[in-house]
């Protein structure tokens, strides 16, 4: 039997399946007590939700500490399903049958809530990106400020004093960020550091969005999960489109391995004999960048396995 849970803010609707068959559905509050009234419900069954911000969470963690199998799936999947199934119908408690449905259809991969050091680390993360996009958000006021050249010069201090205490707040998570992951990840982190193109920023975000990489057992799960995997547009002759990534992963992350790919086409050799052999076959800038960032994941992914510092077979 599989159960399919739509999650929302305030509530979330289940549907379990046996054998094909709808046996129940219903809507709970998404707290604790929604949580145990749900429990009874999907004993012996295993329970599919889709990965919906932070709303699912608490239920994920509050199933898999009931000692019931739980798996998280990326929504963009589900859709892909319900298109595939040309479902028009868009409600919750439909999409709860959606993901029932491709659950018993697919049986995907168990979820495990991440370490607790992890998920602190994760916090920290996500609270140091807010601090990062309000910095930008006063530093571009300040330029259209003094590009009006309408500013007074008491305002002027002020917003600079703000921009400088959002400069040491931030510069203190980073390093708050650094020495938890050397605190639980040091051998690791010093190994992937080792790789040349890699700097500090790029290892943390690796080690944190992949709970040490322990949630993959190849690189190509790792590019899949991070959104970097090449999709093909091309019908027949008659329809060629670009290449384009799979955006089924994280914006930061990506941005971090795009830059460090900008470095390793310049000093690491696997990355760039791939990047200038690409483009000497007339390949787009962004395809062959693209082709750097997933070597360097495939090398990150060697050595974090590994537990060896960079060498160059794992080129």
């Amino acid at each position: 039997m599989v159960t399919g849970i739509d999650c929302s803010k305030d509530y979330f609707d289940i549907a379990v399946l046996k054998e094909g068959k709808l046996t129940f559905k219903s809507r709970f509050a998404n707290n604790i007590k929604g949580f145990m009234d749900m429990l009874p419900h999907v004993q012996d069954t295993h329970v599919v939700m889709e990965a919906t911000g932070p709303y699912y969470f608490q239920l994920a963690r509050f199933v898999h500490d009931s000692g019931l199998r739980v798996s998280v799936v990326n929504p963009l999947i589900i859709r892909r399903y319900a298109q595939m199934r040309m479902s028009r119908a868009k409600t919750d408690s439909k999409d709860a049958m959606v993901i029932a449905e491709f659950a018993q259809m697919t049986s995907p991969k168990l979820w495990t809530p991440p370490t607790e050091e992890i998920q602190k680390i994760r916090n920290l993360e996500t609270y140091l990106e807010g601090l990062k996009q309000r910095r930008q958000m006063l530093c571009n006021q300040l330029h259209a400020f003094e590009s009006a050249g309408t500013i007074e010069q008491l305002l002027y201090n002020e917003i600079k004093e703000e921009v400088e205490s959002y400069d040491k707040r931030i510069k203190d998570k980073e390093c708050e960020i650094e020495k938890l992951i050397k605190q639980n990840y040091a051998e690791m982190a010093v190994n992937i550091r080792s790789i040349p193109g890699i700097g500090p920023r790029s290892v943390s975000m690796l080690i944190i969005a992949t709970d040490g990489f322990g949630m993959f057992e190849n690189y190509k799960q790792v590019i899949s999960y991070f959104g970097l995997a090449p999709r093909i547009y091309e019908s027949g002759t008659s329809v060629k489109g670009k290449g384009h990534i799979c955006k089924m992963g994280m914006g930061q992350i990506r941005k971090v391995l795009y830059m460090a790919a900008t470095s390793a086409i310049r000093c690491n050799k696997a990355c760039k004999e791939l990047y200038e052999r690409l483009r000497g076959k007339g390949k787009p800038y962004r395809v062959a960048l693209i082709a750097a960032v997933n070597k360097l994941i495939k090398q990150v992914f060697a050595i974090a396995k590994s537990g060896e510092p960079y060498k160059a077979q794992f080129g």
